[in-house]
């Protein structure tokens, strides 16, 4: 883990909740963008990438699970599907201080089936049961899961409420419902997240016939007036590329959804308050691009977010580049 620099968060485990969380997004939510959300919200639950057990197990597992101490409440993904692979995993999140750790039920990208897990675990409900009671097992943190609500054919609202049932039983109580079934064949992870229809009554159908469970919108929802709707008839909701896209959108969660009267910061302010993290991360070797590349959403729709874009893409990359290619940008934006 890293050093502590801002103290931007003091959500304490005892008060963290699912009520808003960011959505694992591969290539997107590292440590960085997470860091970066966090000057944000306060309050709202981040998760990792998505890590496959192999990658922990045999490769550089610092390199996967370190994160700043800012991050929390943070949550680990884990990509398998052997019951003991993903036990030791879950030890390591625990050991690493994470809040809690995610199976991985949702992802349809080819690489993810090659290695048997992911969505096409949603046929195999029994062993989906055996990996998070060997989790929990393992660990003392939350085991959660992160779903489809179907895959291919077997999209019945029956065959929904059995994998729910099944996993359930086996001791997992949190399951976060991408609301949109998913193509195993045919289709591209891009195309999964945009063709399939969108269901969002069947996750607050769930809700209704498992009212013991937390149960977690996630998939479609793009503002927040469409997450306090959803709050009526859910536990929580998962914002997925609209907070990587407009991260500002994240601004106004604290006071909305968790009463956090704190003031909330304006754009500019959140640039000042990253560029400390900036500079330890480059006197580390990190690339400016590393982390500029996940601030370029920061001022959608203010006059002025052209411009910041197009410098910080046209001057990030260059040898030596800086704090200062930051503050530039920000100085086109109108305060």
């Amino acid at each position: 883990m890293s050093v502590f620099l801002s103290g931007s968060s003091d959500v304490t485990p005892a008060t963290w909740s699912r009520r808003v969380s960011v959505a694992p997004m591969l290539d997107w939510t590292d440590r960085h963008c997470r860091y970066f959300l966090r000057l944000i919200s306060r309050h709202t639950l981040l998760y990792t990438e998505m890590v496959t057990t192999g990658a922990l197990l045999h490769g550089d597992r610092e390199r996967f699970l370190a994160y700043d101490s800012d991050e929390h409440p943070l949550a680990l993904q884990l990509g398998g599907s052997e019951p003991q692979d993903l036990a030791a995993c879950a030890r390591m999140a625990e050991h690493y201080g994470y809040d809690e750790v995610n199976l991985n039920v949702g992802c349809p990208s080819d690489r993810v089936q090659s290695g048997r897990f992911g969505a096409c675990l949603m046929a195999e409900p029994a062993l989906v049961a055996d990996c998070v009671a060997a989790m929990r097992a393992a660990c003392g943190l939350p085991v959660t899961v992160k779903t489809r609500i179907g895959i291919d054919d077997r999209d019945s609202y029956e065959e929904l409420t059995a994998f729910i049932d099944t996993v359930h039983r086996a001791g997992c109580q949190t399951f976060i419902i991408h609301a949109r079934k998913a193509w195993l064949q045919g289709l591209s992870p891009r195309e999964n997240r945009e063709v399939p229809p969108l269901r969002h009554d069947w996750v607050f159908r769930l809700k209704q016939d498992f009212p013991e469970l937390e149960i977690i919108l996630n998939g479609g929802v793009k503002d927040l007036d469409t997450v306090g709707e959803a709050l009526r008839l859910v536990d929580g909701v998962m914002l997925g590329r609209e907070a990587y896209h407009n991260p500002y959108v994240l601004a106004q969660v604290d006071g909305r959804f968790y009463g956090d009267a704190h003031p909330i910061p304006s754009r500019h302010q959140v640039v000042a308050r990253f560029l400390p993290y900036v500079e330890v991360r480059l006197s580390e070797g990190v690339p400016l691009q590393a982390m500029t590349r996940h601030i370029l959403g920061l001022f959608q729709g203010v006059p002025g977010a052209r411009a910041w874009r197009r410098y910080i893409s046209e001057n990030a990359h260059r040898d030596g580049a800086g704090i200062e290619v930051i503050e530039e940008a920000a100085n086109r934006v109108p305060a």
